[in-house]
């Protein structure tokens, strides 16, 4: 049987969750996204962004990146890192930061910050709010993947149909996210180098 990426990743959705970060929540809203397209083994890597002026280091390894409080919606984001061979990429750091619900980001301290590793099957998520849009730039989140021995990769990923992304000088629709019938969680998969 050929290996697609629709193969690989029904077989790692089917193993029970092990990893300790993976919260109720998650696994629950995870279960409604559907699986991504099948690959033959020659996917092409994640398209770089730039990282923007609101990057800092150190963003500690959490799954939560915060109590969703008033007036902020809560919003999980998921996924796998595998190779451009559809193999499952376990032990990559996965960073994220956005802004708040306001559109504005913590500089001072490190809300809506943090890390992951991917367990042995490659997967990572996070337990967040609804990012928002500002100024000239529409709602997105920005990650950072490290690999060992391979190049870092930095992008951003987005949401569909946000009425600012037609907009956004930035804005690719080749990062955009599944998005669970609710809308509460967002799904995506990271493609590095073999």
């Amino acid at each position: 049987m050929q290996k697609t990426r629709r193969t690989v990743l029904k077989a790692l959705l089917a193993v029970p969750p092990s990893l300790a970060f993976l919260s109720d929540r998650m696994i629950a809203q995870a279960a409604d996204l559907s699986l991504t397209p099948s690959c033959a083994g020659d996917e092409e890597e994640t398209l770089e962004q730039t990282q923007g002026p609101f990057y800092r280091p150190d963003a500690p390894l959490r799954s939560s990146l915060g109590p969703a409080a008033a007036g902020q919606s809560a919003f999980t984001l998921c996924g796998f890192v595998i190779d451009t061979r559809c193999n499952p990429v376990p032990g990559a750091i996965v960073e994220i930061w956005h802004a708040d619900h306001e559109g504005n980001y913590d500089n001072h301290g490190l809300g809506w910050r943090g890390h992951q590793v991917t367990d042995a099957k490659g997967r990572w998520g996070f337990d967040t709010i609804m990012t928002h849009h500002y100024s000239f730039r529409t709602a997105h989140y920005h990650f950072r993947i490290k690999v060992p021995g391979r190049p870092l990769l930095t992008t951003q990923l987005y949401l569909p149909d946000h009425p600012r992304n037609e907009n956004d000088h930035l804005f690719d629709p080749r990062l955009l996210m599944t998005l669970d019938r609710k809308n509460v969680v967002g799904r995506f998969d990271f493609v590095v180098a073999a």
